[in-house]
């Protein structure tokens, strides 16, 4: 018997009848005992890393919770951790602790050896968790710093003139400042970067989970080359400083492409710059990964099941609508339906999607696209964004004349759309005939669940439960609140879950919004029928331990 079949015996992992079903299939299909283990269900990946390295005679440690010296782990390059999957975690009097996914990885291991000067141990890691611990551990924020003192050195010492542009050699060390300061902030799983000139340097931020955290800060003589070099590869005018700009970028960041969204505007210390990051992957995200309750999911799914009609999805910028949006057109998605789109930008890929992105400069703005689109015969039209009376006309229209659009919107909760769209100059009797549902969201961060701490509610939250409850089940007599720990990186959130109001337009509905009545009165009527606010929502996934209080506050009033 193999070190490892004991091993797995003498765990109680597997039973006798399993160890043999797998040995069976290694024999017949020449695969490793391990991968025959997870092919036949007797054992997960996550439960066979730790025996096998047993087996193996090696060290096994949780890096999620293992204390990990954090100058040690950023002394190895980058792209040694990254290409390898490795982190230096911790001295052992002469020699280095190595977590490794595969610690038989010879080259790797002369690699770190040679890099350190000193002797190594490898220890077994689990590969999801070191790719984390790479991630949180193995930054280029040292590196973005040392090549922005130098380039604040040499604009000294040539005395650059500040007023004027740029044009940044492609070879030239701010380069690779912005790819650096990119790359970075894609580890960081960011969705915004922020440059903002100040008096007397360029401050950098990254809005990561909705909430916006300072990075190092850029000396200000800088400012101009790195402001020149974004504007160099978004195609934006380099020499324009007085208004604001627009732009796209395509990088390639670890061998994978990624698209930016650049903004510019000017302020009185400079151009801020804005470049938010696109995932432009294949959406794999379905509906019931959305954090929807079952009610409001099932009248969403009712709406857009049907063959015709509007559905709108509203809330500030960066509320996950178009992701619902998207969820919804997938689920519709089949070979005999026709779906187009029309966007700025096109912010996912999907394969069976006819996608138009729009070029206001060649005159193809959400208006002229979607007359050109309704002659393309489509079934089902996403209209990226209803911005005005023009666009919105055309969409209530073609709802009405058998096709389902959907579209979003920026208002504050669901009944409120109803009244902008009549505030665009849409007849209030075509929106009640034309809507059918509306779904309003926030993104909230959701609490890290290996830390989150559990706690009873005080009598304030105890208030705030009684008055916004509106479900059969009590209350809940236990809460929970972010504690922080190595996986969240100390912050007790990790991730982000949509807060959804989910209102169907019902006949009565239908009639207050052609009698042009407030949003007030829309808003009462709805909730009389059931409708769950979005704070009522939010109550209902902080009594699931999923958000906490405080984060449930600060995104819904």
């Amino acid at each position: 018997m193999s070190a490892l079949e004991q091993a797995l015996l003498t765990r109680g992992l597997v039973s006798r009848s399993q160890l043999d079903q797998a040995v069976r299939q290694q024999s017949l299909e020449g695969v490793t005992l391990g991968q025959a283990l997870v092919a036949t269900g007797a054992l997960t990946e996550e439960d066979l890393i730790p025996v096998l390295a047993e087996a193996a005679g090696l060290r096994f440690i949780d890096i999620d919770v293992f204390p990990v010296d954090g100058r040690l782990a950023s002394s190895v390059p980058a792209a040694i951790c990254r290409r390898h999957l490795l982190l230096p975690v911790a001295r052992e009097g002469d020699a280095v602790l190595l977590a490794m996914a595969e610690p038989g990885n010879i080259v790797a291991l002369d690699d770190v050896r040679s890099y350190l000067g000193t002797a190594v141990v490898p220890v077994v890691a689990q590969r999801g968790a070191l790719e984390r611990a790479i991630q949180r551990w193995v930054r280029s924020d040292s590196e973005i710093d040392s090549i922005g003192q130098a380039l604040d050195t040499s604009a000294r010492e040539e005395e650059r003139d500040l007023g004027a542009p740029e044009v940044v050699a492609e070879d030239s060390p701010v380069v690779r400042w912005v790819h650096l300061l990119i790359s970075q902030a894609i580890h960081d799983n960011c969705s915004d970067i922020h440059l903002e000139p100040e008096e007397r340097d360029l401050r950098v931020r990254y809005r990561i989970d909705g909430v916006l955290h300072e990075m190092q800060n850029a000396p200000k003589s800088i400012q101009s080359q790195v402001i020149s070099r974004i504007k160099i590869m978004a195609n934006i005018d380099i020499a324009e400083r007085r208004k604001p700009q627009d732009g796209r970028i395509s990088i390639a960041i670890d061998n994978t492409n990624v698209d930016l969204r650049v903004a510019t505007l000017p302020t009185v210390w400079g151009e801020k710059v804005v470049m938010r990051i696109l995932n432009t992957a294949a959406v794999e995200v379905n509906l019931r990964k959305l954090s929807f309750s079952d009610d409001s999911l099932a009248k969403f799914k009712a709406s857009y099941t049907k063959p015709y009609g509007m559905i709108l999805a509203t809330g500030p910028t960066g509320s996950g609508k178009s992701t619902t949006l998207y969820a919804a057109i997938r689920e519709v998605s089949r070979p005999e339906v026709n779906i187009i789109t029309i966007e700025d930008p096109v912010e996912y890929r999907m394969a069976g999607i006819n996608q138009v992105q729009v070029n206001p400069k060649a005159g193809l703005t959400f208006a002229s696209a979607l007359r050109s689109i309704l002659r393309a015969d489509p079934d089902v039209v996403l209209v990226g964004e209803i911005r005005d009376g023009e666009t919105a006309k055309i969409a209530v229209e073609a709802a009405l004349t058998g096709h389902l659009v959907l579209s979003t919107l920026h208002t504050n909760d669901a009944p409120s759309a109803v009244t902008r769209l009549t505030e665009m100059g849409i007849e209030p009797f075509l929106v009640a005939s034309a809507l059918d549902c509306v779904v309003a969201q926030r993104l909230a961060r959701r609490l890290c669940l290996r830390c989150r701490e559990a706690y009873a509610p005080t009598q304030a939250e105890q208030d705030m439960l009684r008055t916004d409850w509106v479900f059969r089940e009590p209350p809940p007599q236990q809460l929970y609140r972010p504690k922080g720990c190595a996986v969240c990186a100390n912050t007790g959130f990790k991730g982000r879950m949509a807060v959804h109001e989910v209102m169907t337009v019902s006949k009565e509905l239908e009639h207050l919004t052609a009698l042009r009545k407030s949003t007030r009165e829309l808003g009462e009527l709805a909730r009389e029928q059931g409708m769950v606010t979005l704070r009522q929502d939010g109550w209902a996934k902080v009594a699931q331990g999923l958000t906490s209080v405080e984060e449930l506050l600060r995104v819904v009033a």
